[in-house]
């Protein structure tokens, strides 16, 4: 039996940022947790990590929460770390599983003395909080979550 796969869609402002295949590793009804290789262009330099060809993510969407998990090995299966995105809880079918990108995202390093908030300043300049207040506080109340559990050394995912 071969596994299931799905297509991971990330829309971004009412469109389409990105969309990649992805084994289902696991589905409970409520935390969807898929692997994906690199679907970027070549590699991605952040600056405090590279998304590179090789790389496997390991992803966690809930259908009850405000963000993704993704942790993120290098092809020998050293841990990088884990990238967070912000997101509308995960809208999940047999074919699918679609997220909106809420623009802020956390990075925690593989020995967490890294741990980044992100694009703060395009949260702001979205205008989510004018638009959608109820979605915006939803959206800093579990970058403030993901953070603080980053911090205690709890699970990511």
């Amino acid at each position: 039996m071969s596994a299931r796969s799905v297509d991971v869609v990330l829309v971004k402002a009412g469109r389409t940022k990105i969309r990649y295949p992805a084994e289902v590793l696991s589905d409970d009804g409520t935390l969807l947790t898929v692997r994906a290789a690199w679907a970027g262009e070549g590699v991605r330099d952040f600056g405090f990590v590279r998304f590179e060809p090789g790389d496997v993510f390991t992803e966690h969407y809930g259908r009850d929460r405000w963000y993704s998990v993704k942790e993120v090995r290098a092809a020998d299966g050293t841990l990088k770390g884990w990238y967070c995105d912000i997101t509308r809880p995960a809208e999940v079918t047999a074919a699918e599983v679609v997220v909106e990108d809420l623009d802020l995202d956390l990075w925690v390093s593989a020995d967490r003395t890294r741990v980044l908030r992100l694009d703060e300043d395009e949260f702001a300049a979205s205008g989510l909080a004018d638009r959608d207040p109820a979605a915006a506080a939803r959206a800093v109340e579990a970058l403030d979550a993901l953070e603080a559990r980053a911090r205690q050394g709890s699970a990511l995912r």
